[in-house]
């Protein structure tokens, strides 16, 4: 069985309440395709605004969704 490669990413930062003020966890996941990786981000958008995505090295052309772009990128209001 072959398995799809991952050819995108997703990052995002979740606040720890117990954490200081400033103190952040920030995750990765990988997608093989942009329409899931765009549907996870979706789903993040509820909790926090800090995500973004993009594609990885080295698939091209080259993709990088900034956090001021993400809701526009997913699809998300």
């Amino acid at each position: 069985m072959k398995m799809d490669k991952a050819t995108w990413y997703v990052s995002f930062a979740i606040r720890t309440p117990d954490a200081g003020h400033h103190r952040f966890a920030r995750q990765t996941r990988t997608f093989a395709t942009e329409q899931d990786a765009k549907a996870f981000a979706r789903t993040l958008l509820v909790q926090t605004q800090d995500v973004s995505a993009g594609t990885i090295n080295p698939h091209t052309p080259r993709r990088v969704i900034a956090p001021a772009a993400i809701a526009a990128w997913a699809g998300g209001s």
